[in-house]
């Protein structure tokens, strides 16, 4: 099962501030009880290690030379009741013997260490609690040449460590109760923590989120000489940055759409003379009456200004739109008014260029019926150019909006070329020098819609060919819209 870890950068801080004070808590009171425990429990051995000598040379001296069994046992039983309220037994081996009194918990390790004269003890625990075994030969006492010597005597006590068990486990609880109020204040302080941490982050974001939106000229303190500070010091420096470089590119797309406007304004109208003076030439060179040579001559120059004069108009159009002055001129009209108009006026036959597939009932849509046309009149066009005949322009209509699609037959647009197809003066063949068109016959498509506050997609169908797809409102306001 896999642990999932929070998502947010606060109760991360407080897990982890809070793992860390537990882990340092509990290595504390790790390290606290064993030295507590060794130290209650080397207490207690010294201690009993200690009253069992001072016993056995107070009452060993009253031992005859060779004590009999009887005298061992009267001499465990005195040890025993020495020891008082510690609850001693004791029992008395003589050369390796069987014990004498009233313990015969003696473990063969501890009899076996005896054996060099030496006292040993051990810590075991038994079925009835931790016990604390003694064991301690005893040396002739006297002035004689036996004084000193092992009497062959070793006597073993048995200790029950209970009451030290009981200090030890109230340790432990004192341990868990102290741990309680230690993770209690842990979490307050890292919720405190977090807060402080956390709070010139909120401020970063909301910052961030700002200057998302627009507002470049976003500044925050710089509060302290940490991280935090130096972070919103750069935080400060981008921000500078990004408004001297947006500044900068508004004065310069502000100067390039002024340039467009002017130099489409002045080529205007000496294209308006050009363009009558090719008109009357065209005439001479359909009659026959100008040389061949000089007639073709005349013919594509009079093509290269119809098209000069769509290219200034196509450019004034959209300066017309990135300065915000193009207006919707609205009316209620019929679908099929508009589409079958948009065709006459190219030339475009039904069915062999050009398939509609209207509603029957024929809805009327509230649209500027120039802008419309305009858009329904680039999508079709591009789809004869680019894509096979007919074309297909299918229309439904409901009490909310109207869609509709113009689809071709050709081999669709290229994956790389769909994000771009609206954008202005793309060519999807750089190496393609010249266009047959102004280049923004798409961008003033996607302006036009927008102006109907629609949208205008572009896709490919899955049987090849490509679908540009305009969904309009039904329901704008009356009068002009800007």
């Amino acid at each position: 099962m896999k642990l999932a870890l929070p998502r947010g950068l606060r109760p991360r801080l407080v897990v982890a501030f809070v793992l860390v004070a537990a882990l340092s808590e509990l290595i504390t009171a790790t390290l606290t009880f064993r030295q507590a425990r060794s130290a209650i429990l080397d207490r207690t051995q010294n201690s009993a290690v200690h009253d069992l000598r001072l016993q056995i040379d107070s009452l060993a001296p009253n031992l005859p030379n060779n004590p009999t069994d009887t005298d061992l046992r009267i001499f465990a039983r005195q040890l025993d009741r020495a020891s008082g309220s510690r609850g001693r037994h004791t029992g008395v081996s003589r050369d390796g013997g069987p014990l004498i009194g009233s313990t015969r918990d003696v473990s063969n390790a501890l009899r076996d260490a005896t054996r060099s004269g030496d006292t040993f003890y051990e810590r075991v625990e038994h079925a009835d609690g931790h016990r604390l075994r003694i064991g301690m030969p005893i040396n002739y006492t006297g002035r004689g040449k036996e004084a000193g010597k092992p009497s062959g005597l070793v006597v073993y006590a048995v200790l029950p460590l209970d009451g030290e068990r009981a200090d030890i486990s109230a340790l432990i609880n004192a341990a868990w109760a102290g741990a309680v109020p230690a993770l209690a204040f842990a979490v307050v302080s890292a919720l405190f923590a977090a807060r402080r941490v956390l709070r010139p982050v909120r401020q970063l974001r909301t910052a961030a989120e700002k200057i998302t939106s627009g507002a470049l000229d976003t500044r925050l303190d710089v509060v302290g000489k940490d991280e935090l500070a130096t972070l919103t010091g750069t935080f400060n420096t981008m921000a500078a940055a990004l408004e001297r470089d947006d500044a900068k590119l508004r004065r310069m797309e502000a100067n390039a759409r002024r340039f467009a406007a002017d130099v489409s304004h002045e080529l205007r109208t000496p294209l308006a003379a050009m363009a009558a003076v090719t008109d009357a030439l065209d005439e001479d060179a359909c009659s026959g009456t100008l040389p061949p040579d000089t007639a073709d001559a005349v013919l594509l120059v009079s093509d290269e200004t119809r098209k000069l004069a769509g290219m200034i108009e196509d450019l004034m159009e959209i300066s017309r739109f990135d300065a915000g002055a193009a207006v919707l001129h609205l009316d209620d009209v019929s679908l099929r008014t508009v589409v079958h108009k948009t065709l006459h006026l190219r030339g475009w036959r039904e069915p062999d260029e050009v398939i509609t597939e209207l509603p029957g009932d024929d809805p009327r849509i509230r649209v500027d019926a120039r802008r419309i046309d305009v858009v329904l009149a680039n999508l079709i066009g591009n789809a004869l150019r680019h894509g096979d005949a007919p074309v297909t322009l299918r229309a439904t209509a409901t009490q909310e909006s109207l869609v509709i699609d113009v689809a071709d037959h050709g081999p669709g647009i290229p994956d790389e070329v769909l994000p771009h197809v609206f954008d202005r003066f793309y060519k999807a063949d750089a190496a393609r020098a010249r266009s047959e068109g102004s280049g923004l016959g798409l961008a003033i498509a996607m302006e036009n819609v927008r102006l109907h506050q629609g949208t205008l997609t572009a896709a490919n169908l899955p049987d090849n060919g490509a679908v540009f797809t305009i969904t309009l409102p039904r329901t704008l306001p009356q009068g002009d819209q800007s």
